[in-house]
C-alpha cells in the first residue's frame, strides 16, 4: 500500500494533515519532505490525524522524531491524533508517548 498526504490545513500557530496508508521504509520521504517543506518557513505545532493510517514502522517514527527534535528548539509539539490501536501500542510500548502528544 502506498502512502498519500491527503489534507493540509494551516492556521494560526498549527499545522494539521492527514496520512493515509502505510508509513514504512519505501514511502517515509513523502512526509519527511512535505514537513520539512512546511517548517522551512515557519516553526508552528503540526497535529498530525493517523485515522487512515494503517501501520508505521521504525523509519516513519524516526521521520517524526527528526521533525520533532527540529520544533522543539522553538517550544512546538507534534500530536498524533486518531491513532488505531495498533499506532498506540507502538508508541506505547517504545515509550514514544511521552514526548508525542497522543490524542
Amino acid at each position: 500500500m502506498s502512502l498519500e498526504i491527503t489534507e493540509i490545513i494551516e492556521k494560526d500557530d498549527i499545522c494539521k494533515i492527514s496520512i493515509v496508508g502505510e508509513m514504512d521504509i519505501n514511502s517515509y520521504l513523502i512526509v519527511k519532505e512535505k514537513l520539512d517543506e512546511i517548517l522551512e518557513n515557519k516553526i508552528v505545532n503540526i497535529e498530525i490525524n493517523c485515522e487512515n493510517l494503517s501501520y508505521i514502522d521504525s523509519t516513519g517514527i524516526g521521520v517524526l522524531i527528526g521533525i520533532l527534535k527540529k520544533i522543539k528548539k522553538e517550544e512546538k509539539q507534534i500530536s498524533i491524533v486518531n491513532a488505531k490501536n495498533n499506532i498506540k501500542r507502538l508508541f506505547n510500548i517504545t515509550g514514544l508517548d511521552k514526548i508525542f502528544v497522543i490524542k
